[in-house]
């Protein structure tokens, strides 16, 4: 009978600390992405910002290039 209730009190304790661990993890995983959030998005937003820059420059660019060859032609 002893055994029965040291087991059962062994497998208590097993669960509670898987779910503790559980609990630990989630915490930790919910630090680092509130970190990544913190860090990665606005580099996210900078790095779509000059992208976008770059992506409308290239066109512009031509254009510019092209109406400064017909002023210098004419």
């Amino acid at each position: 009978m002893i055994s029965l209730a040291a087991l059962f009190l062994f497998g208590w304790f097993f669960f509670k600390s898987v779910g503790l661990a559980f609990r630990v993890a989630w915490c930790a995983a919910k630090v680092v992405a509130a970190v990544l959030f913190v860090v990665a998005l606005p580099l996210m937003v900078v790095g779509l910002l000059i992208g976008s820059i770059i992506k409308l420059a290239l066109p512009l660019l031509l254009i510019a290039a092209s109406f400064y060859l017909l002023k210098s032609c004419a």
